[in-house]
C-alpha cells in the first residue's frame, strides 16, 4: 500500500510542478517588455531543451529571435512561445497544431479570443482522452493484480505440495 501511496503523491508532485511551470509561463507572458534578451544556451538550459530542438522549431517558422553580431537572441515573447511549444508537445499536440494555435494570436494579440476558443476545446479533447486512458489503465492494473494474486497463490499451493511429497 505505501507503494501506491508514494506513487500517487510523485503524481500529485509532478503535476503541481507543472501546473507552476504553466502559471509563470503566462505570468512571463503578461509581464510585456520585449527588452530581456536570452542566447539559445541560456534558453535550452532555462527550459530544459536542447538547442537542437529551439533551432527545429525556428526553421518551422514557430520562433523567430533577432539576430545580433551573427548570434540568436531570444526575446521573452520567444520564450514565452517555446514554453508554449513544449506544453503543446506533451499534451500530443503536432508542430502543425501548435503553429495553428500560435498563429492564431497574432502579432499584437488580435486573435487572443479565437485562440483562447480552439485551446478550451482542445483542452477539454485531450481531458476527455487522458480521463479515458486512464480508465482503461486502471482496469488493466486491476485485472493484471487479479491475475498476479492467483498466480501467486497457485505457486504458494504447489510449493506445499513438493515440499510434501518429498522425502526426508
Amino acid at each position: 500500500m505505501t507503494g501506491r501511496t508514494s506513487n500517487r503523491a510523485k503524481r500529485a508532485t509532478s503535476a503541481t510542478a507543472a501546473r507552476t511551470r504553466a502559471e509563470d509561463t503566462v505570468a512571463a507572458h503578461r509581464g510585456g517588455g520585449e527588452t530581456e534578451l536570452s542566447g539559445i544556451t541560456e534558453l535550452a538550459r532555462e527550459l530544459g531543451v536542447t538547442q537542437r530542438a529551439i533551432r527545429l522549431y525556428e526553421a518551422r517558422g514557430l520562433l523567430q529571435p533577432r539576430r545580433i553580431n551573427g548570434g540568436r537572441a531570444y526575446s521573452r515573447r520567444d520564450r514565452v512561445r517555446l514554453a508554449l511549444i513544449l506544453r503543446g508537445r506533451a499534451m500530443g499536440l503536432s508542430l502543425a497544431e501548435i503553429e495553428h494555435i500560435l498563429s492564431l494570436y497574432g502579432d499584437h494579440g488580435e486573435g487572443h479570443a479565437k485562440q483562447l476558443e480552439y485551446l478550451v476545446g482542445r483542452i477539454e479533447a485531450a481531458i476527455t482522452e487522458l480521463d479515458s486512458r486512464r480508465s482503461d489503465i486502471e482496469t488493466t492494473l486491476a485485472e493484471l493484480r487479479a491475475i498476479h494474486g492467483d498466480l501467486e497463490r497457485e505457486l504458494a499451493a504447489r510449493r506445499r505440495g513438493r515440499k510434501a511429497v518429498r522425502p526426508s
